[in-house]
């Protein structure tokens, strides 16, 4: 068993719980433990800098604990619950106490991992009024999110573009691997000609109210449907540049997961629910734009794993295949053919 820090192999013990879940499974990300306790779940961060995110000291992982109810709570009051203090109480940590503080978690409800829209897509039992409940819901969630002066400066054409740009500054030693000279080019040429002519259209978006706090991380693993409920979870909440944005860059990047999961038709049938009921009478302008810029930063995400000196050469060939993937479909969506 991997030797954990001291907290960690507390909080595996299920008799730590005041509500004593029968087991407790500990899932990890490279930025979080995530206990699974029955029926409530409980995040603990993990002290990393990351750059884009720094959670080193007690202090910065309890603000983003708060900051990430908070966000989240906008999508799914009923799954995040709480953040609750961590104390060193003589050798113990104790739960909910503010004693001695050395930690804090995030409090959530379990909700069904067999509902989550992706095991639902892959089981077939996703129809189209499942996607248009989803964009629905999602149309109610973003109307309730003001469009502050803080919001609209992301929406500023130099803030679009800086963010574009950087993706093919951080995408150009990909060249010659997952990524040809002739799609980078061919990417790269069509946004940058999109952003010049279609200055207007993103002014319009501003001055319209969709430049917004959003989500940030808007794919089919972070949305539930179960029964009547739909539930949206794991907001970005540690870099506002990643969230803060066009509501139009949400729903883009769940249409182009849908798209390169095999079910266009239902990115399709999201994207117009969500319009419809949103009475966004413009997004369809620009939802091709933010569905290359999705597709193109999902593809350099998964490029950035090449850089791991640990990967053998059978993980490679995976990587530059799943990257290839996303390349292809922002290359697709640029000549029209998605």
């Amino acid at each position: 068993m991997a030797e954990f820090p001291p907290l960690i192999q507390a909080m595996l013990d299920p008799s730590w719980y005041p509500h004593h879940p029968n087991e407790v499974e500990l899932v990890q990300t490279h930025i979080s433990y995530i206990f699974l306790a029955g029926g409530l779940v409980y995040k603990v961060k993990k002290p990393v800098d990351f750059g884009f995110l720094d959670f080193t000291t007690l202090e910065q992982r309890g603000f983003f604990c708060r900051e990430e109810v908070r966000l989240n709570q906008r999508f799914s009051p009923d799954v995040y619950l709480a953040v609750d203090p961590i104390s060193m109480v003589g050798n113990a940590y104790r739960l909910r106490d503010e004693t001695a503080v050395v930690e804090y978690a995030v409090k959530m409800r379990r909700i069904n991992e067999a509902h989550m829209l992706y095991r639902l897509l892959q089981a077939g039992e996703v129809t189209t009024a499942t996607m248009q409940r989803v964009g629905k819901y999602l149309a109610r969630v973003y109307a309730a999110i003001a469009s502050d002066e803080k919001a609209r400066a992301f929406g500023a054409m130099e803030v679009i573009a800086t963010n574009v740009r950087e993706n093919f500054a951080q995408t150009r030693e990909y060249i010659g691997g997952p990524l040809s000279a002739k799609t980078f080019a061919a990417i790269e040429g069509w946004s940058l000609s999109f952003m010049e002519k279609e200055e207007a259209l993103f002014a319009q978006r501003v001055a319209q109210g969709y430049i917004k706090d959003c989500h940030g991380d808007l794919h089919l693993q972070h949305i539930c449907v179960e029964g009547d409920h739909i539930y949206v979870f794991d907001c970005i909440e540690f870099n506002e540049r990643f969230r803060f944005g066009d509501v139009a860059s949400d729903a883009a990047f769940l249409a182009m997961d849908l798209d390169s999961s095999g079910h266009p038709d239902f990115a399709t049938v999201f994207a117009e629910a969500y319009a419809e009921a949103a009475g966004d009478d413009t997004v369809a302008g620009v939802l091709r734009f933010y569905k290359v810029y999705r597709a193109y930063v999902r593809a350099k995400v998964t490029s950035f794993m090449l850089d791991d000196p640990a990967l053998d050469e059978a993980a490679k060939i995976e990587i530059v295949r799943r990257a290839k993937v996303y390349y292809d479909l922002a290359l697709a969506y640029c000549q029209g053919k998605s």
